[in-house]
This record gives structure tokens, C-alpha cells and sequence, in this order.
């Protein structure tokens, strides 16, 4: 049996994770983080007067905040002109798994191409999301001559 994550890059890429939307350009790097985390709007819990933990969320809530991070960079993407509000399309590099059987599927999110493989119960996918930039941050180290950049996005 082969190892799923043998050839993880996409052919002709550099890179796993790519953002559009910036202009007309596609972005990739190497050497960057990407993290994913549930938005704080997803979790809506309470306390019944018997002590016991509920979940008062919706589904419409379950959705992702990411931030996207280069510490050294040698080109930083174009990101004058990337503001709070703009919408990205993000192919993830931080994977994704459900049960493949009688699990919960993928909560309807696109995949990226070529990134689905079933190891063991599970089924791993990175997801395809859109998002909006929250934040952008910049900085220049001149002694190393590198660029760092990160992006703070959310699922819309």
C-alpha cells in the first residue's frame, strides 16, 4: 500500500496551500502555518439548572476562522491593497477528516482537488473555503533580508 501523503504537492505547485482572489494572482509559499479553529459564534453552550453542559448552537454557525502565516518569507504576496471585508478563496493546508462510514461527510464543503484519501475509518480531505480578511500583518527583518506576513481570515 502506498502512503497517502507521498505525493501531496499538486502537480506543478510548490506548495499545498494557495489564496486567491488577490487581483488576478494565484499565491503560493513554502514554509508557512496555516491554522484552522471553529469560530467563536459556533459554540453556544449553557448550563441547565441541574449543572449539566448544553449545546444551544446551529449548524449555520459551524464555520472556520484561519490564519495563514509566513514568518520568512522571500517575496510577500501582494497584499497592498488586501483589506478587512475582501473575499478569499483559500485551499487549505491543514486537513480535514470525517468517518467514512455513516459518518458525518464533509459538512458540504468543496475539496481540494486531489487531496481526499480514506486511512482507515476516516476519510482526510483539506477543504476549499471562503473567507473574509479580517486582518493583515506585515514585517521586514533587514539583517536576514526576509519578509514575514500573516492573514487572519473567516468562513463566510
Amino acid at each position: 500500500m502506498s502512503d497517502p501523503l507521498e505525493n501531496l504537492l499538486p502537480a506543478n505547485t510548490d506548495t499545498i496551500l494557495s489564496i486567491s482572489s488577490f487581483g488576478t494572482m494565484l499565491y503560493q509559499a513554502r514554509g508557512l502555518t496555516q491554522t484552522l479553529e471553529v469560530i467563536g459564534a459556533a459554540m453556544q453552550q449553557e448550563r441547565t439548572i441541574n449543572g449539566i453542559l448544553i449545546d444551544l448552537s446551529v449548524q449555520q454557525f459551524r464555520k472556520y476562522a484561519s490564519t495563514i502565516t509566513s514568518p520568512n518569507d522571500v517575496e510577500a504576496p501582494p497584499l497592498d491593497g488586501v483589506w478587512p471585508g475582501m473575499t478569499v478563496t483559500v485551499d487549505c493546508a491543514v486537513s480535514l477528516a470525517y468517518l467514512t462510514s455513516g459518518g458525518n461527510g464533509p459538512y458540504n464543503r468543496p475539496q481540494v482537488s486531489g487531496s481526499s484519501y480514506v486511512l482507515g475509518s476516516y476519510t482526510f480531505y483539506r477543504p476549499v473555503l471562503t473567507m473574509l480578511v479580517k486582518k493583515v500583518q506585515t514585517h521586514f527583518d533587514e539583517w536576514k533580508c526576509s519578509v514575514g506576513w500573516t492573514i487572519e481570515c473567516e468562513e463566510v
